[in-house]
């Protein structure tokens, strides 16, 4: 059954995953905004406010020319209107209206921010739509091309795109006011805006001389210092909140508050980025893009308090060095993560074109400021945000002074804590199998139903693929399947989630799940079995096997337990082609010219059919990025399990 977001049944599960210290907090919160709109205070004067939390002399020098180049091939087609956000193409970005969802044609209701329904697609439209471009990452971009070509006219649009959001959003007022995560990463945008915009004349009019953009920023602060996430809504949205209030707090110290704020913040950051780390650097909610979105406010954060001089935690930087070598870890061959638990295209700082490879970008920042491991992939292609990170951050303990335990000797396979596996073998064959638990907190909001899932790669290519997410509001069925376990590489029973969703972000049973063995070897066999009880009354236990002599993977499903009718599912990448005869599948695929074949021994108790591109309901198909879905071919098998035997699925990959 599917629960809407905002239903009184949404709100009664909602409820039930609370402990008493977070409905305490919440209700404080209610009575706080009830006292607000009818109360709201002033922004105190400030006289002599400056900015001096400028770049390095010299630091735009060493942006890369490619880097460079693709910025402001990006930064001339936003001048000329043109951006796509979540697969909506946009034309009217040199006046845009800051209300308007372009995708559904509806504009948000005025009035006081806490009143309106953001959940509720049919009286505001797709909220992340028109939340995305409010982020004033565009901006960013746009200041930057300023930054690195001296024209004006980049600077001009920057500032006329401020005055006109300022001036439509008054505090507090309208779809813009609602939630923190969104102040958080405009704060961080307006600070590096500022930042770079600094070789403008007209840049302190905009910023500190400016009685309006103070007004908005200190409203900006004090918000999120009244309403933080809280409780089991602590997650990458309170990373977020921190990050945005601390960069202002440092680079926007002009208001009495301004101390507070920033011990406050920096205060939650240090708590939460722990909370939402695991020991061994991988992001608690087991969604790989909130796990770069975490590393990126992160990095951004410590950029700010370094360049005003304000001491960090060691704790803050060793979690985001732990993030680092994690990341460094888990990507394939061609640099890609995990395509693992949701994701939306959320950034924490954009100063890049288009063609710019987030990964690559993250780990080439990790090398200036960390330090490069032996182990870890070569890093290629260039860009513009690591070397303006790194003038600002303080560099890590030299290598050799830091403890030898303090980083992985050699690179890790095997993740315990979050319970995530990577196998390799020859030929850029890459396997993650995840026994790991639901998500995080008691909501596990980010998580989906996919426990035991197996992702494998050939070079970079899926080819047994982790189909993405696709959407989060307004399109419940689609949700819904993007999340579930049919919708993943694992078996699925009686026609039911290993895990129970309570609603588009909530999930009010969790499967639980142990891994047996775990033996990452490159050479020779390596090994993973794992187990979960999310069936009741069955349990599911996989082995997989990767063997590196004949580039094959076994994968042997096992239920025990009474009888009961399977799904078990294989996504193909959105590039394979199959034929599937019986249950023998060949599959191929082009990669940079070559013709590339693999074959799937499917097992034969199951009844074998391909799906593909199937809407009613959906099946068969691939979300490249949020908003974003083609078709791609699903194999599923059907039958039961008695518990007698297992299922057996051989993957072999031939040159």
């Amino acid at each position: 059954m599917t629960v809407k977001s905002g239903s009184p049944g949404w709100y009664l599960r909602r409820l039930s995953r609370m402990g008493p210290r977070e409905v305490g907090g919440r209700v404080s919160d209610t009575v706080r905004r009830r006292r607000w709109r009818s109360a709201r205070p002033h922004c105190p004067s400030v006289t002599g406010a400056r900015f001096t939390a400028v770049l390095p002399a010299g630091t735009l020098a060493e942006v890369p020319p490619d880097a460079a180049k693709r910025l402001i091939a990006e930064a001339d087609r936003l001048m000329a209107g043109h951006a796509e956000y979540f697969g909506v193409e946009r034309d009217d970005l040199v006046d845009p209206d800051w209300w308007s969802d372009p995708k559904t044609g509806r504009r948000a209701p005025w009035g006081y921010a806490f009143d309106v329904p953001y959940r509720n697609e049919d009286a505001v439209g797709d909220i992340k739509q028109i939340w995305e471009l409010s982020r004033h990452q565009y901006l960013t971009v746009l200041a930057a091309a300023y930054a690195l070509t001296g024209n004006e006219r980049y600077a001009e649009r920057v500032a006329e795109h401020l005055r006109s959001w300022w001036s439509a959003n008054p505090p507090l007022r309208g779809v813009h006011w609602i939630s923190g995560i969104e102040l958080g990463i405009r704060l961080l945008s307006w600070v590096w805006v500022r930042r770079l915009l600094d070789g403008w004349p007209g840049v302190a009019g905009l910023f500190e001389d400016n009685p309006v953009a103070l007004n908005q920023i200190w409203h900006h602060q004090r918000w999120l210092a009244a309403f933080p996430s809280r409780g089991s809504s602590a997650n990458n949205h309170v990373i977020a909140e921190a990050a945005g209030q601390l960069a202002a707090a440092c680079a926007f110290g002009w208001f009495p508050s301004s101390a507070r704020w920033r011990a406050g913040a920096l205060r939650s950051l240090e708590r939460h980025l722990r909370g939402n780390t695991f020991d061994s650097g991988l992001n608690r909610e087991l969604a790989t893009e909130y796990h770069g979105l975490v590393l990126e406010l992160g990095l951004a954060a410590v950029a700010e308090a370094d360049a005003a001089d304000v001491p960090v935690p060691a704790s803050i930087r060793l979690v985001l060095l732990r993030m680092t070598d994690a990341l460094a870890a888990i990507v394939d061959s061609r640099l890609r993560p995990p395509r693992q638990g949701d994701a939306d295209d959320g950034h924490g700082l954009i100063v890049d074109g288009a063609g710019t490879d987030r990964w690559a970008s993250l780990l080439a920042t990790g090398d200036a400021v960390f330090g490069r491991l032996d182990w870890w992939p070569t890093v290629t292609g260039a860009d513009v945000r690591t070397p303006l990170l790194a003038a600002l951050i303080r560099p890590y303990a030299k290598k050799g002074s830091a403890p030898a335990e303090a980083r992985p000797a050699s690179r890790p396979g095997h993740f315990a804590d979050a319970g995530m596996t990577i196998l390799r073998g020859p030929a850029g064959i890459w396997c993650r199998c995840d026994g790991g638990p639901h998500g995080f907190l008691s909501i596990a909001a980010h998580a989906h139903a996919d426990a035991l899932s197996v992702e494998v790669r050939h070079d970079g290519v899926d080819v047994l693929a982790d189909p993405g997410t696709f959407c989060y509001h307004g399109q419940p069925e689609w949700r819904q399947y993007f999340r579930s376990t049919l919708g993943h590489n694992t078996l699925q029973l009686d026609g039911g989630d290993q895990s129970v969703s309570g609603g588009p972000f909530l999930w009010t049973r969790h499967a639980r799940t142990r891994v047996l063995t775990a033996d990452p070897s490159d050479e020779g066999v390596s090994r993973w079995c794992a187990e979960h009880d999310g069936y009741q009354n069955s349990v599911h236990r996989r082995r997989v096997e990767l063997t590196a002599a004949n580039h094959e993977l076994k994968v042997v499903d096992e239920i025990r337990g009474p009888r009961r009718a399977v799904h078990l599912t294989f996504h193909l990448g959105p590039t394979i082609a199959a034929d599937l005869v019986g249950n023998w599948a060949v599959l191929t695929w082009t990669r940079e010219g070559e013709d590339r074949f693999a074959v799937l021994d499917l097992p034969g108790q199951l009844r074998w059919r391909a799906h593909r591109g199937e809407t009613d309901p959906p099946l068969g198909w691939y979300s490249t990025g949020f908003g974003r879905k083609e078709p791609a071919t699903t194999l599923v098998g059907t039958g039961f399990a008695d518990g007698t035997e297992g299922f057996t699925t051989v993957l072999r990959f031939r040159d």
